[in-house]
């Protein structure tokens, strides 16, 4: 059996990739103008993938016995991925998409790093998997952010 810091973080990461799926849609939907319309798309695509992550990391938890967080377990914690109030303030979405994809991407080397102290091989594969999509979202928005510095 797995320990519980592997599940608290199992539970942790479903409810920040729920979030980001929600945050991705409102950003996919809010954001306007010509400049938006890529980083929209690619927002757009990212939403299944992110949903997937979700449902992979919830499957897990069913299998090590335990309940995916619900609504009411949930506690938003992506501040600056909220959408912006001036729907042209496209690098604002693409600073948020950062903050959200280091994020992630610490909690999975967590995960990483507490499945293989629990000798959790499955949960560890998975994070590892989920963890290089993440940091090719990281990548990608990092070549959006550049565009904008030019």
């Amino acid at each position: 059996m797995t320990s519980e810091q592997v599940t608290s973080l199992l539970k942790e990461a479903y409810g920040d990739e729920i979030e980001t799926v929600m945050n991705y849609l409102t950003n996919s939907i809010v954001l306007d103008g010509v400049s938006a319309e890529e980083v929209k798309e690619s927002l757009e695509a990212d939403i299944q993938e992110e949903l997937g992550h979700a449902e992979q990391l919830g499957q897990r938890l069913k299998q090590l016995d335990e309940r995916p967080p619900a609504s009411y377990d949930f506690e938003a914690r992506q501040e600056s991925l909220q959408p912006p109030e001036d729907s042209t303030d496209v690098l604002s979405v693409i600073d948020g998409v950062l903050d959200a994809e280091e994020d992630a991407i610490q909690t999975y080397r967590d995960l990483i790093s507490a499945a293989t102290d629990a000798d959790d091989p499955v949960t560890e594969d998975l994070a590892v998997t989920i963890l290089s999509d993440e940091e090719a979202h990281r990548t990608e928005f990092r070549g959006f952010k550049r565009e904008y510095d030019e």
